[in-house]
C-alpha cells in the first residue's frame, strides 16, 4: 500500500487536440474516488477544464511535457491551479493495457504517492524571454550556414577575399563581391573599394580577385548575400526585443555581468538569465543547479561498479554558452581562479573534463551571486587548499618510489642525497 501524499490532485493526458483528465479525491478512510473528462485543447475548452478542476476543488495538477502541447495548458492552469510539469520518463505507463483514459489516470495515481519529480519551469516573463533569446541563437545558426555557402560560392569561383580581409562580409569586401556580380568577367581596379584601415596589400588584394563567377554561382551568390541581409535585419530587431523585455531584471543583469565572461556582451547574460530565473530558492544548492544544466557526471552505477561517468544530456542551452565562455577564461590572464585549475585538471583528465569543471565552476559562481545578492568575487576559488596528509609520504618512501622510476640514489658526504 503506497502512502497518499496529495488527497485531491488531477493527472492530465495532453494531445494535440484532446486533453483527458482525471481527479483522484482520497478520503479520511484512504478510499480513492476518480472523476474522469475530456476536454478540447482549443482555448474554449482549457477554460472549460479550469472550471472543472474548481468544481472539484483540485488544486494540484500534474501533466507530462508533450512536445509544445502542454504550453498553454500550463499558461492557462497556472493561474488557479499548481501545476507540475513531469517528464515522461516518470510517467512511463504500463505496456500492454494503454489508453489515453489511463495514461491519465495513471499520471494521477503516481503524482498522488509523490512518485513524480517535477521539473524546473521558470516564471511567466522569464518564459517569453527565454523564447526569444532561443530564437535569436536559431538565426545566430541560420545566419552562420547562410554565411558558409556565400563563401562556397566564392572558394568555388576562385575568388580569395577571406585571404586577404579578416571578414569575407565586411564593408570593403561585400563591396568587391557585388561589384563583381554587377560587372561579370570585368577587370577592375580595388583602390576605390579597400578602405584604408585594411592591412593587406592592395597588390594582394588585386590578385585575390583574379577569379571567373560563372552564371550559377552568380546567381546562387546574390540570393546567400541578400537571405543574410534580411537575416542580420531580423535578428538585430529580435535583439531590440530582447532588451526591452529584459529591461526589468536590470538588477539582476548587473550582477551577472561581474561573472568573468558575461561582463562583455550584454546578451550573454540575459541568455543565462532566460535559462536559469532569478530565483535560486528553485534550487536548494548550486549543486542541483550544475545537476540540472547536465555539468556533473550522471549516477550510473550498479553493485559497487560505475558504468560511466559521463555528463548528461541536459542544459541542451546553456551548457554550449559555458564551454565558449570557460574557453575564453582558460587563456585569460585576469582570471587566474580559472586558467589554474583548469590547467591542473587537464594534466590528470584531459581537456574536455577540465572545461566541464570550469563551467561547474561558473554555474556555483552564479547561484551564490542570485542568492546572496552580491557581485563576483574570486576568493572563494583561490583559497589555498589543506595538504592531504593521505597523499604525504616519508623520505623512506620518496626514496623508494624514485628508486623504483629508475632514478639513482647516492649519500653525500654531508648525509645528504642526491640523484
Amino acid at each position: 500500500m503506497f502512502k497518499i501524499f496529495y488527497k485531491n490532485c488531477c493527472g492530465l493526458d495532453v494531445h494535440k487536440t484532446w486533453i483527458y483528465a482525471c481527479i483522484g479525491i482520497t478520503d479520511a478512510d484512504g478510499k480513492t474516488e476518480y472523476h474522469e473528462s475530456r476536454f478540447s485543447s482549443f482555448s474554449k475548452g482549457l477554460r472549460k477544464l479550469a472550471k472543472w478542476l474548481q468544481k472539484y476543488n483540485c488544486k494540484l495538477v500534474c501533466m507530462e511535457s508533450t512536445g509544445k502541447y502542454w504550453i498553454p495548458v500550463f499558461n492557462i492552469l497556472e493561474k488557479t491551479c499548481d501545476v507540475t510539469l513531469a517528464h515522461p520518463k516518470y510517467t512511463k505507463p504500463q505496456k500492454g493495457n494503454k489508453t489515453d483514459r489511463k495514461d491519465a489516470k495513471w499520471i494521477c495515481d503516481l503524482f498522488m504517492c509523490g512518485m513524480i519529480k517535477p521539473s524546473f519551469i521558470p516564471p511567466a516573463a522569464i518564459r517569453q524571454l527565454r523564447d526569444l533569446v532561443r530564437y535569436r541563437s536559431k538565426l545566430t545558426n541560420m545566419l552562420t550556414g547562410e554565411k558558409n555557402r556565400a563563401q562556397n560560392c566564392l572558394t568555388v569561383s576562385n575568388l580569395k577575399l577571406d585571404d586577404v580581409f579578416s571578414d569575407v562580409f565586411g564593408k570593403s569586401s561585400r563591396s568587391i563581391t557585388e561589384y563583381i556580380l554587377d560587372h561579370p568577367g570585368e577587370t577592375f581596379d580595388v583602390t576605390p573599394f579597400v578602405d584604408g584601415r585594411c592591412k593587406a596589400p592592395i597588390e594582394e588584394i588585386q590578385a585575390a580577385v583574379d577569379g571567373s563567377v560563372s552564371k550559377e554561382q552568380a546567381a546562387k551568390l546574390r540570393q546567400c548575400l541578400k537571405h543574410i541581409d534580411e537575416l542580420t535585419a531580423h535578428k538585430q530587431k529580435i535583439e531590440e526585443e530582447i532588451l526591452q523585455i529584459a529591461e526589468p531584471f536590470s538588477a539582476y543583469l548587473d550582477l551577472l555581468r561581474t561573472v568573468p565572461g558575461c561582463d562583455s556582451d550584454k546578451m550573454t547574460a540575459i541568455t543565462i538569465l532566460s535559462e536559469i530565473g532569478y530565483d535560486m530558492s528553485v534550487f536548494p544548492s548550486s549543486k542541483n543547479l550544475t545537476s540540472w544544466a547536465g555539468c556533473c557526471p550522471r549516477n550510473d552505477r550498479s553493485a559497487k561498479h560505475t558504468k560511466s561517468t559521463r555528463i548528461s544530456r541536459a542544459g541542451a542551452w546553456i551548457k554550449p554558452l559555458l564551454v565558449q565562455i570557460s574557453n575564453a577564461l582558460i587563456r585569460s590572464k585576469k582570471h587566474p581562479e580559472f586558467s589554474e585549475r583548469y590547467r591542473r585538471l587537464k594534466a590528470r583528465r584531459g581537456h574536455k573534463k577540465a572545461i566541464i569543471a570550469i563551467c561547474r565552476m561558473l554555474l556555483t559562481a552564479i547561484w551564490n551571486i542570485l542568492s546572496k545578492l552580491e557581485p563576483y568575487t574570486p576568493d572563494g576559488f583561490i583559497n589555498d587548499r589543506p595538504a592531504d596528509k593521505k597523499k604525504t609520504m616519508s623520505t623512506a618512501e620518496a626514496l623508494k618510489l624514485l628508486k623504483s622510476r629508475g632514478y639513482i640514489i647516492t649519500d653525500l658526504p654531508d648525509g645528504s642525497v642526491t640523484t
